[in-house]
């Protein structure tokens, strides 16, 4: 016999519990999942890490489904040189992408024989290695991986492809309270350079800043459930890595 006033007690806790994860989740930290290879080498396929709502403030990106239930930004931070950023692509402001702050309002960037210019200045890079293997989509490719210094002393590892792809661009001028992002995986990234994808990035698409990964695991070499091959397919050693 079905209890009525406990079916109706169950279904209000499902509702509050609801609530408190839609608030958590819309103002304070939510998980993301990395699908794609654009920011090897500091994020790979797999990871999943968190992403704090609250660092650049809100707008109707930080909530579910983009409601336009205000406009602009509230509580409204910068965002800093660097930094790692969840975003609304421009092109649908449904995608969520995620690449590293390069170019901040007014800036110029360019590309000039492969290397990255900020307002006319080359960024410093120091060659770490010559021999490594990254992944661009499912494919593994030979990089030359750098140190990059950017004007605000934030350091972060960037690779290129050995045969430099991408040599050179036309000044992209970053237009007022937008942004320009790359990703670390400067040759097979699709970013602001791509103006038609995804371009300049308007303040009010920022989703979150993204902070550490929580787990991380390879499904190329086994399912999270074949917990027999979990020290092939869990990389334990990505957990709580912080982002650079």
């Amino acid at each position: 016999m079905f209890n009525l006033e406990s079916i109706k007690e169950n279904i209000k806790t499902l509702f509050y519990a609801l609530i408190i994860a839609i608030i958590i989740r819309s103002l304070l930290i939510q998980p993301f999942y990395i699908p794609s290879s654009s920011m090897e080498p500091n994020l790979l396929v797999g990871d999943r890490l968190f992403v704090t709502k609250y660092s650049y403030g809100y707008s109707r990106h930080s909530f579910p489904f983009s409601p336009p239930i205000f406009d602009g930004r509230l509580i409204s931070n910068n965002p800093m040189r660097g930094d790692v950023v969840v975003f609304k692509t421009p092109a649908d402001n449904r995608t969520d992408y995620i690449k590293r702050l390069i170019g901040l309002p007014g800036d110029i960037i360019q590309f000039r024989d492969s290397n990255l210019y900020i307002n006319k200045s080359e960024i410093l890079k120091s060659i770490i290695s010559k021999t490594d293997k990254i992944y661009c989509g499912k494919t593994k490719i030979d990089v030359v991986t750098f140190e990059e210094l950017l004007p605000n002393g934030k350091k972060y590892i960037a690779v290129y492809f050995k045969d430099y792809s991408f040599e050179n661009s036309d000044p992209f001028i970053v237009p007022d309270e937008h942004f320009f992002f790359l990703g670390d995986n400067r040759d097979c990234s699709k970013d602001s350079r791509f103006l038609s994808s995804v371009g300049y990035v308007h303040k009010n698409n920022l989703v979150g800043k993204a902070r550490f990964i929580f787990f991380s695991s390879d499904r190329s070499k086994g399912s999270i459930f074949s917990f027999w091959k979990w020290n092939q397919s869990i990389r334990f050693d990505r957990f709580f890595k912080k982002i650079n």
